[in-house]
Formats: C-alpha cells, structure tokens, sequence
C-alpha cells in the first residue's frame, strides 16, 4: 500500500499496521518521517475515532472565550479516589491515549504513588464536547490531607466549582467536611458525588441521604460514578459544564494572576502554576510577583494537557503555567498576585498569607560527617516545598543537625523519608513539639520553639497553640474518644448525628497534646473507623513548666521538654524509668533526677558496679579486710566528685527518636 507523507492524512478511523521496516522507512521517506522511528517491527498510528478521541485543537488554543471556561477542582478525604477519578476524566476527554495511561497519573512523585496520596495539588487542561459546543474544563486535583490545606485553599480560589468526591463504602469522612466547608466559603457550586459505587461493600442509598443532610439538597442530586471503571463519569463532566458558573474577569484590564503551586524543575528553574483573573499574560514580557516587589521576564507561557504545552499566552479564566528561569521557589510564592511590570495592577488578589510551620523537630545524621549532604539535601528540598524551614542547631548530644519546621505530623514524615531516599541519608528526629509565646515578669516577650531556649527566671505567661479538632466515628465509640480527648485537655466544642449510626464531634485541643500519638491512639480505640481534621484557631495561657533530665546534678539539654504541669510527673518518671534502663552502670552511684527549677518531681538510681576487693583475702586478720573496703569506699566517693557520666549515643537515640524512626531502627 502507497504510504501517505503524513500519517494523520488517513481516512477517520483508519490507523496503519505493519509499517516497512525501518531500512526501508528511512530511505524511503527520510529520516524526520513519522515512520521512520519503527525499528523493525509494526507500529500503530491513532487516529480520531469515536472509541479513542484524539485531544481537540480547541482547548490547545488559549484565549479561548470564558463564557466557554470551567474552573473545577476534586475535593475529598485521602484514599476516597480523587486521582483515580481523575484518571479517568483524562482519558475519556481524549488527551491520553491508552498505551501513555498509567495509574496516578497526575500524581508525580515516587512518594505520592507509593503512599497513594496526593502532596502537590495538580492542574490539567482538558476538551469536551456537550452537544455540538466545545468546552475547555481546567481540572485541579487537590491533596487530602490536613496538612496541606492551604495548597486546597489556594487551588479552591483558582476555581468557581467543587466536585465534592465521598467514598461510597465509607461516607463522609473529617477532612470531607473540613474541605467542603472551606469551598463553602468562598461561593464555589458544590457538585456531590458518590464513588467508588463498583465495591461489593458501596451502600450508595445510605450515604447519598448523608451528604444530601448536610450540604442541604436531596439524595436524588447525589451522582453516582465509579473511577475505576468509568461508570457516570461522562454525567459527572455534563454536570460540570451545566452547573459551574463560567469565570468573570475584565479582558482589557491590568493583568493579574494568582499563584497557586509552584515546582522546581531541575533545568528550567521554577515552574509557577497560575490562574488568570484578569487581563493577559503574554511570554517575553516582563511581570512583578506583588508580595515580594521582584520582576522576572516570562520566558515560556503554557497550558498543562496532561504534559506542558508552550502557548501564545493565557487570558482571563485560563489556568496554565509561567517560567521566568528564576531558581528559587520562594521567589514565586503560592497566594501571591502576578501583574504586568508596565501599567500592572495596583490591588493584589485577597487571601494571600506565608505558610507557616506548625511543628518543629529537630534532624540530626547519624553520622556526624554527613552534616554537610543533609544541609545541600534540605537546601533542595526547599525548592520545591516552600512551607519547610530550617536553620542550624547543636546539642551536647547529637551533635550538629538542623531545627527543621513542618505543617503537620505528615509533612515531617515525607520530608524525612524523601531525605532518607532521596539523598541516601541515615536521620534521627528529636520528638516533634510546637511554638510556645513566653512573657516574663520584666515584659520581655520569647519565641520558644526548642526546649533548651526557655528563658531563665520567672515566667509571668506562656501561651500555646490551640486547634478545633473535627472527628468522625461510628457512634458506638463516643464514650473512648471523649475519654481520650479529655485526658488530652480537651473541651468539647459539639456534637452532631451525621446518620444514626454515624457522628461529628468538635473540641478544642492543645496543639502539642495531638502531635504526637493522638492519631495512632484514636485509630486504635475506634478500630480504625475515626478520622480527625483539626485547624489551628489561635493560642491560650496555660500552666506550662520546662522539665529538665539531670545526671549526677547536670542537667541535659536534648533531655529537656516543656509539658502541662498536671503532666509534668508522668514525664519525669517516664524518662528516669527509661534512662534507668538505657544508660550503663558506673563504679559508683547515678541519680537520674527529673526537676522543674531546682524542684526534683522525680527520681530513679542506677546502682553501682561492685568490684570484689576482697576476693583475694583467704581468711586472715578483719581489719586488713576493713582497711581494703574502707579504700575502696574513699575511692569511688573521690570518682563520685570527679567522675562524668557518659551517656551512649545509642541511648539518646532510643530516648529521643519519635516511635516511627525508633520502630524503622529494630527493622
């Protein structure tokens, strides 16, 4: 058969198979042909079918009119099948074909697909055909997690609807409502939907009513799509088109974008993720990022279609990326408003705020000589996650390391692990512990973030964080949850009947009694049914004490922590108790002493080694006995005054590790 030029000059439908091999495609129609990449063997051509539509020119155009333009993004708990979902929104809408799909697809990371959790909130531009008009739909995929809520924040502002995505098997889960709520709140159209409807154990009926109950419509609204298969998922994108508001914004206007993400790409810099608001962003022009004052020529202007597209520019409603070459992700900051440098915008886009780290805990390398590879490793981790912080710090203990700050318990846990994989390193993590605001009686104000900078002297305040924690759990838990939550200092806040067998409860909690164990234990009391969202809602003066490890008298900086003082007893006899059991034996007595001040609250002795100095008296006078113990006692109360404990490495490691690097150390 006569081989056209182009392959795409094929009738509809029509697709080639067992292509000449490639001695004679070369030859025949030169070495740029489109056919001359088969190596041997037969190679398919797709073309525009109806069973595999190629993606439509119409959304590879930009400027494209917004009464035409959705802005949606998925909103759900972890594991409820977002990605999933999106998975199959990519290729029904054409713009990956079957042989390039691949599970996650939006999700990049190694860590995202392995943990199946989404991290970075991802965007993608995609066609569809409802009757005989195009649309362009631009799809953002959110993380689940309460650590990362304001990237879901910051991606909500860059749209005008919310697919509110539940699981059908589990209903709504905490950070379901905590995300709805937030999308709620700036206006956007909720859209339920049930997945997951293909599980054996899906009760569709029960928890359509659930959703229906809270977001105030009737059950009958509720769609029902499965991710996995793909059932209802072209309603869903009808549904989409038909409800979601178009965007509004004024064309001839200054420009002004809003940041919404922002990755570091190894070659091209920082790649910042924008939605246009109003005016145009054009590439070769220059623009100003309104928070920080700095102005960066945009080199490369696109749309992301699943892969990045270099376009003519972005106009109002768009949803697409800049490249300015700058190397820093800080420099493009998520929140901030991008704006022409010549006639720019005057007012930025509201909401902008620094993300700020919840938690601090320091990071130490096993290895002493590795400080320099864990310090070039956070400098490159930075970025990529502007939220980490970190600057040096010493203990007496560990030696040189890093006060590293996180949003959550989660992100310490992948920061550490990408360290650990990424970068080859052996870590220990100090226990995670907050911000503390302490005023002293002379009015001096301290920022507390480590136990060993608490101020000397008389403490006239301390303030800690406070967060309202949102659980949901069957309700034949509710009495060992209250009981949990009030053994943490918690105040119960509400209680509300999700269904009848399903309830919501709120408290307000301390930041610092949640961070550390308080999910591991809820998860076990309640069989692993609860899940918890919580939000930070300001601090509180509480009665909080520093309580200091001391060893023969000398008190041990990496020891040290700030605890309630109801509590302060509990911890004082829990670290002697396992310093007890840690630290060698001596020829003479230790006192391991827990003190707040100079008040000892506890106390444990690790007893001395006894040599038997008289093994060598077979009999004889007693006083030559006496005399050889009265030496041996003058001795060891002389090492007694001179003599220094030293506590082992392995000790501090066991002592201070969290559970989870404690428990990857026995492996």
């Amino acid at each position: 058969m006569k081989l056209p030029k182009d392959p795409r000059t094929f009738a509809n439908g029509q697709f080639a198979e067992g292509l000449p091999h490639a001695c004679h495609s070369s030859e025949q129609y030169g070495s740029s042909s489109p056919y001359a990449r088969c190596r041997g063997e037969p190679i398919f051509w797709w073309f525009d079918t109806e069973e595999n539509p190629i993606s439509s020119s119409f959304a590879d155009t930009t400027f494209t009119d917004p009464a035409l333009i959705r802005n949606f993004c998925i909103i759900a708990h972890i594991d409820h099948g977002k990605s999933t979902l999106a998975d199959r929104m990519l290729q029904l809408t054409g713009v990956i074909d079957d042989r390039s799909m691949r599970a996650q697809y939006l999700d990049r990371m190694d860590i995202e697909r392995e943990r199946g959790i989404t991290i970075k909130a991802q965007n993608v531009r995609l066609p569809w055909k409802m009757g005989e008009q195009e649309h362009v739909l631009h799809l953002i995929d959110t993380p689940g997690h309460v650590d990362f809520t304001y990237e879901v924040s910051r991606a909500l502002e860059a749209c005008e609807g919310a697919v509110l995505l539940v699981d059908a098997a589990q209903g709504i889960e905490a950070q379901t409502l905590a995300n709805l709520y937030l999308a709620l709140e700036k206006d956007l159209t909720i859209i339920p939907v049930l997945n997951k409807i293909d599980l054996p154990a899906a009760d569709p009926d029960r928890y359509a009513a659930e959703i229906a109950h809270i977001i105030g419509c009737e059950a009958d609204d509720v769609l029902r799509v499965s991710g996995k298969t793909g059932a209802g998922v072209k309603e869903l994108l009808d549904e989409v088109v038909k409800l979601v508001p178009a965007p509004v914004g004024d064309a001839d206007g200054p420009a002004r974008a809003m940041i919404f993400d922002s990755v570091y790409d190894a070659y091209r810099g920082v790649v910042t993720y924008v939605r246009v608001v109003d005016g145009r962003i054009t590439p070769r022009e220059k623009v100003t990022m309104m928070s920080t004052g700095s102005t960066h020529e945009l080199v490369e202007v696109g749309i992301v279609s699943p892969d990045p597209k270099p376009t003519q520019g972005l106009g109002v409603g768009e949803v697409g990326y800049l490249i300015t070459g700058v190397k820093d992700v800080r420099q493009s900051k998520v929140g901030d408003t991008v704006t022409s440098a010549r006639k720019g915008a005057t007012e930025p886009l509201t909401g902008y705020r620094e993300p700020r780290p919840m938690v601090y805990s320091g990071l130490y390398p096993v290895d002493g000589s590795d400080y320099p590879v864990l310090r070039d490793a956070l400098e490159k981790l930075q970025l990529n996650d502007a939220a980490l912080t970190y600057e040096p710090e010493t203990s007496v203990a560990l030696g040189f390391g890093f006060r590293c700050g996180f949003l959550g318990l989660l992100h310490m846990e992948i920061t550490r692990e990408r360290l650990e994989r990424e970068f080859d390193l052996d870590l220990i993590s100090t226990s995670p512990n907050v911000v503390y605001r302490v005023e002293m009686d002379d009015g001096a104000e301290h920022i507390v973030t480590n136990p060993s900078y608490w101020p000397e002297g008389k403490a006239r305040d301390v303030f800690e964080p406070m967060v309202k924690c949102t659980i949901i759990s069957p309700s034949e838990f509710i009495g060992s949850i209250m009981e949990l939550c009030q053994s943490r200092r918690g105040e119960l806040g509400g209680m509300d009947y999700l269904s009848e067998t399903r309830v919501e409860l709120r408290y307000t909690i301390p930041m610092a009694e949640i961070i550390f164990d308080f999910f591991d234990i809820l998860k076990s009391r309640t069989r692993g049914y609860a899940s918890l969202d919580y939000e930070e809602i300001g601090e509180q003066a509480a009665d909080l004490v520093k309580v200091d490890i001391l060893l023969q008298g000398e008190a041990v900086d990496a020891f040290s922590a700030i605890v309630h003082r109801a509590a302060a007893g509990a911890y004082g006899n829990k670290m002697t108790t396992r310093l007890k059991d840690l630290i060698p034996r001596q020829q003479y007595e230790i006192p391991i002493q827990a003190a707040i001040g100079a008040k000892i609250i506890a106390r444990e002795n690790i007893r001395a080694i006894r040599k038997d100095v008289l093994a060598k008296c077979y009999g004889g006078d007693i006083s030559r006995k006496r005399k050889l113990l009265e030496k041996q006692k003058a001795g060891k109360k002389r090492m007694k005054t001179i003599g220094r404990v030293d506590v082992p490495q392995e000790a501090f490691v066991a002592a201070l590790s969290t559970d989870s690097s404690a428990d990857s150390k026995k492996k």
